[in-house]
């Protein structure tokens, strides 16, 4: 039994799948409404409103953990998390496909 050779390996080139405009317009609106939320999750549980709202007067227990500052801080940091998620859905919007990076070479 002889011994098999190997095969070298052939990589080939990958394309980039090319983004189409309505891709970027779905990435954009997805920003804006990632900032809007967050902005809203982030400054509303802390506003006058926030105890007028109808959810509050379901029931006593409702009330209790509606108007808790433990559930208005989680509150906003959900709306942080969405400030951060359109942040980097902005960074990657904006980074260049990989065939235009300039690579150096010292």
């Amino acid at each position: 039994m002889q011994p098999v050779e190997r095969q070298p390996l052939v990589e080939e080139p990958l394309e980039q799948p090319r983004t189409s405009w309505f891709h970027k317009l779905a990435s954009l609106l997805f920003i804006i409404v990632c900032f809007e939320v967050g902005v809203f999750l982030l400054v509303f549980p802390w506003m006058d409103y926030w105890g007028s709202n109808s959810i509050a007067a379901l029931a006593p227990w409702v009330r209790a953990i509606w108007e808790s500052p433990y559930f208005r801080g989680a509150l906003s940091g959900l709306g942080l998390v969405n400030i951060y998620i359109s942040l980097g859905e902005v960074f990657r919007l904006r980074r260049p496909p990989a065939d235009r990076l300039r690579v150096s070479v010292i």
